[in-house]
């Protein structure tokens, strides 16, 4: 099966909610489902935990606004002149807490960690199945599964609002949670990834497009690197086994080679299951014909070419680096599995201005001759050549600095460039980090985070209206503070 297929229309008519009152999570609809018999078989669990993949894939997220959001902030592009101005609101800065798109990035976590949070919450039903009908060792990977889901959206959430609410799915506080410090979401998400570490299948056991044990054991290395926990972080990294980088950078882009062999944990699309409801899917997840990203009609340079890469960006690769070829088109490109060849013309902005470069990751011309509102390419959140620049990174800090280099090196190679000396220093190596990771991973939504975890964010970011302090978070939406009981304005985060 090539995606997970998210048959979900009664189960989610019980799961469709949001914001962080009690008030609004109930689970239980006398004329639906009631949590006490739902959790009978094999299928109803499998149901519960898809339910909870679906908001992945919507308009909020990984279906639109992430990657407007995280690409414009860190920018790694820039804007052409027939960009919507909302999306502009991330490149300079100018967001407030009225914005309609941060909350439905807030709802749309919230309701994903809700559907992953009546999976956990009704752990005992699901063990109570008989063995026959559901074996134990795939009780723990469906209750896995949605403790890696559940530690996924409280990452989107905590990187980007710092304190937030804290859900579990007990029922306390039915006015609304109250803030939690970000340490104790932390927390959380560690042992959340904890348990999925332990209890997924490997990806060679496990359907495609499912969190795995190699996903669990990337994530929990990413979070535990984020806190400095270097040596347990590396410890993760080196749990993982399966993995290696494609021959191809650009195979990691293309529809018919996802889920390959550098791929970690995938956004899964798939336009043959429906995708009538793409403007509609802002933060429901509610399945049905929902299966579609923008990515391709709003990057495409044949289309609405919103935004192409900055030349900071640009400027970034070395002469020879083949990620420039499988990251951007330039005039002479062929394009059409061949067929066609893109001419400076085709690189005007709707303004008239001509661009001398567009951005060919997750583009279908490769194949056809145009984009559509809806792609099928599935987003990579992590991949192996990420793992093994942070299993570099540290390497500088409790490791070898000879060992770091190795690792940068494998990922040189395939790029086909030249290997870094194994004897460069400490604040060579870091420097060397920065800069593959840079041209690596380009246009996949980790730069920015990675400039304020590094603590260069302001220095990088220096000439646009970026405010140190302020602008490494997002401001809490207005409709979570005027909708839940246990929070105020003194709980808005610094300077908005």
């Amino acid at each position: 099966m090539k995606k997970i297929k998210l048959i979900l229309a009664a189960f989610l008519s019980i799961l469709a909610t949001h914001s962080c009152s009690d008030k609004d999570l109930e689970l239980v609809n006398p004329n639906q489902l009631s949590p006490d018999t739902f959790f009978t078989t094999e299928n109803q669990v499998q149901s519960a935990v898809n339910a909870a993949y679906a908001n992945l894939q919507t308009f909020a997220l990984y279906g639109r606004l992430l990657f407007y959001m995280m690409d414009n902030m860190s920018h790694e592009q820039s804007g052409n002149g027939q960009q919507e101005g909302d999306k502009v609101t991330y490149a300079d800065f100018s967001f407030d807490s009225s914005n309609g798109q941060i909350r439905d990035y807030w709802d749309s976590c919230y309701r994903g960690i809700n559907k992953a949070n009546f999976v956990i919450a009704n752990e005992e039903l699901i063990n109570a199945i008989s063995d026959g009908e559901l074996s134990a060792v795939r009780k723990r990977k469906f209750i896995g599964e949605a403790r890696f889901l559940r530690a996924h959206y409280y990452w989107l959430l905590v990187n980007r609002f710092g304190d937030i609410p804290l859900q579990i799915g007990d029922g306390s506080n039915p006015e609304g949670k109250p803030k939690s410090p970000k340490q104790d979401i932390v927390n959380l998400i560690i042992e959340d990834l904890t348990y999925a570490s332990a209890n997924l299948l490997p990806k060679a056991e496990e359907e495609k497009g499912r969190a795995t044990k190699g996903s669990a054991q990337a994530f929990l290395g990413k979070v535990l690197l984020y806190e400095k926990q270097y040596t347990l972080a590396l410890n993760s990294f080196k749990s993982m086994s399966g993995y290696d980088l494609e021959d191809d950078y650009y195979d990691n882009f293309k529809e018919e080679t996802e889920n390959g062999i550098e791929a970690v944990f995938e956004v899964e699309y798939d336009v043959t299951l429906g995708t009538g409801n793409k403007w509609n899917g802002g933060a429901v997840g509610a399945g049905g014909p929902n299966h579609a990203t923008f990515r391709g009609q709003d990057y495409g340079v044949l289309n609405w070419f919103n935004v192409y890469p900055s030349d900071d960006l640009v400027a970034e690769f070395e002469a020879g680096d083949n990620r420039f070829q499988g990251s951007f088109y330039v005039p002479g490109d062929t394009y059409n599995n061949g067929e066609n060849t893109l001419v400076e013309d085709d690189f005007a902005e709707n303004g008239g201005n001509v661009r001398s470069v567009a951005w060919k990751k997750y583009q279908n011309y490769y194949k056809q001759t145009s984009e559509n509102e809806e792609s099928g390419i599935n987003v990579k959140v992590i991949r192996y050549a990420d793992v093994l620049l942070m299993m570099a990174e540290c390497e500088n800090e409790v490791g070898s600095q000879a060992t770091a280099v190795g690792y940068i090196n494998t990922v040189r190679e395939r790029a086909g460039l030249d290997a870094l000396a194994t004897s460069l220093s400490k604040a060579e190596v870091f420097d060397a980090i920065v800069h593959e990771r840079k041209v690596e991973l380009a246009g996949e939504q980790v730069r920015f985070d990675d400039m304020i975890r590094w603590g260069i964010v302001a220095t990088e970011l220096a000439d646009t209206n970026f405010q140190a302090g302020k602008h490494e978070l997002w401001p809490i939406p207005d409709g979570e503070i005027s909708s839940n009981a246990n929070m105020g304005t003194e709980d808005q985060n610094p300077g908005y």
